[in-house]
């Protein structure tokens, strides 16, 4: 990717000793495509585009079967049942606008244009990578709610509170960015703008990446420690008690898909971040992002197979078995998950 500083040139006038200087580049337009220049032009887009069509397909069949392999209402399903859902969309949404836009470079070798084509590509593509990152880290909460207070997220009607906030908060961010001309092209892909949104792409982006993913790392391994001590501690319960160990184990390893997958395809944008920021992005580095970012559809799509295995293992009895005893929350709230 181009560094998001701004640059000057300097060059000799044909046969004279004047040397001209070149104005720094004024938004994301300014700055070379990305590749051109050493032949990685064609190798970077498609294999951008070959994880991105893979990812939506597997997107589309995850949505696909959710519906059809469910004769429950959407809104009575388990929470991470609906969050495959949820994730699936994000995307799948987010695959389509990205594989228009390097498709677009790829065929023109150059910027999108017009530049107003660019900013709906940026405001899409930022708007559910953001929604992601924001929905994962609610699981986490959720699941540390859960564990430790013995309280599960309400999360209101038909998802209301969580849909209004994961997907809310960046439309905002992006819309307040597109009016502000702060989306445009990277010299990549479009997002924000290599110039104008260079702040953005710092405060935002990086830092928010980063930020998510270490709050969820500490909240998966502070819940798995405190699962892991109530398990010893009811190892030798029979009965109803038995059953909220197994309910807690099903907490702890739904909750653990998530944010693993989550882990595995953003970590690596939040490494791309920091190395640009100190100007000299790694190739391995840049292919890394190239590739994991754009299989979120696929590891979603494992999600959802293991969701799927798991429940047919799982007795049914398990989701409404209740016990008064001291895990009785503990037994009926991770059954929700």
């Amino acid at each position: 990717m181009s560094s998001t500083s701004t640059f000057s040139t300097t060059f000799d006038v044909s046969g004279t000793n004047k040397t001209t200087t070149a104005p720094a580049p004024k938004d994301g337009y300014d700055l070379p495509i990305y590749g051109l220049d050493n032949n990685r032009f064609i190798s970077l887009h498609l294999t951008a585009l070959s994880c991105i069509s893979i990812s939506l397909a597997f997107s589309v069949i995850v949505i696909t079967f959710s519906f059809r392999s469910s004769n429950r209402r959407f809104f009575s399903r388990t929470k991470s049942e609906r969050f495959v859902v949820y994730m699936a969309l994000c995307d799948g949404l987010f695959n389509l606008a990205h594989s228009l836009d390097h498709l677009h470079i790829i065929i023109t070798k150059d910027h999108v244009r017009p530049r107003g084509l660019c900013v709906f590509y940026a405001f899409v593509i930022g708007e559910f990578i953001s929604a992601q990152m924001f929905m994962v880290n609610i699981v986490s909460i959720n699941a540390f709610s859960m564990i430790y207070m013995k309280k599960d997220m309400s999360f209101g009607k038909y998802d209301w509170r969580l849909l209004s906030f994961t997907f809310g908060t960046p439309f905002i961010v992006y819309l307040s960015a597109a009016i502000l001309g702060k989306l445009g092209p990277t010299g990549a892909f479009c997002h924000f703008d290599a110039i104008k949104g260079a702040d953005l792409w710092v405060y935002y982006l990086t830092i928010l990446t980063f930020v998510v993913v270490v709050v969820n790392v500490i909240l998966y391994i502070a819940t798995w420690i405190k699962i892991y001590k109530e398990t010893k501690s009811l190892a030798n319960v029979l009965g109803h008690e038995a059953q909220a160990i197994k309910s807690i184990h099903n907490s702890a390893r739904n909750m653990s898909l998530f944010v693993s997958v989550f882990l595995i395809q953003w970590f690596s944008l939040a490494v791309y971040s920091i190395t640009a920021l100190l100007g000299h992005v790694p190739e391995v580095i840049l292919y890394m992002v190239i590739s994991l970012n754009n299989i979120g559809g696929v590891l979603n799509g494992l999600v959802f197979i293991i969701l799927k295995r798991r429940r047919r293992k799982r007795p049914l009895k398990a989701d409404s078995m209740a016990t008064i005893t001291t895990s009785q929350s503990v037994s009926t709230i991770t059954s929700k998950f």
